[in-house]
């Protein structure tokens, strides 16, 4: 537990508790698996986790609210990873579905799509089928690893590229019959 075996195991234990608390929120799980690491009696650790409960410094809903926003934010999962991560970390079916109503399909789209359009490659030849097919793929894998079903990001991933395809045909017909060189020429 400390290397003061004198030491009080409930003073320990709060210690543990609020050095966790302070370089990040933690699940209640979480902590107690910091505790049990440390070898603080289970009993106590029980009765130190209660008492930061009652005193909300520990919050399983505040925290899978937090733990939505800033990973569907910044990382852009999809709900479905979002509630595993959730379940990781000890919090419950019903406190991660409150938790994850905060992302609509809208958001969950919009996320998706805004990561596809930043990971397009430049320069691929979307009229080329073999050279789209394998762009789809290694798209549709990231938005995957995403959390995001199969069909959902096939589809995504297919009207980004049909939106790009379309935006260089326009850009192509912009220029002109001799192409962007020609207009510049002129």
């Amino acid at each position: 537990m400390a290397s003061d075996p004198e030491a009080n195991p409930e003073a320990v234990a709060r210690a543990i508790v609020l050095r966790q608390l302070t370089n990040s929120p933690k699940s209640r799980l979480q902590l107690a698996r910091k505790l049990a690491e440390r070898k603080v009696p289970e009993d106590v650790a029980e009765a130190v986790l209660d008492r930061f409960e009652e005193v909300r410094l520990i919050d399983d809903a505040d925290f899978a609210e937090m733990w939505v926003r800033s990973r569907s934010q910044s990382r852009k999962l999809a709900r479905g990873a979002l509630r595993r991560e959730l379940a990781d970390k000890g919090i419950d079916a019903e406190t991660a579905e409150q938790a994850l109503g905060q992302v609509s399909d809208d958001d969950e789209r919009n996320a998706a799509r805004d990561l596809v359009a930043r990971r397009l490659r430049a320069g691929i030849d979307l009229s080329d089928r073999t050279a789209r097919d394998k762009q789809t793929r290694r798209l549709a894998s990231m938005l995957a690893r995403k959390g995001y079903q199969p069909s959902a990001a096939f589809r995504i991933v297919g009207e980004v590229l049909d939106e790009a395809f379309a935006g260089e045909a326009e850009s192509r017909r912009a220029a002109g019959p001799g192409g962007p060189e020609a207009a510049r020429i002129s």
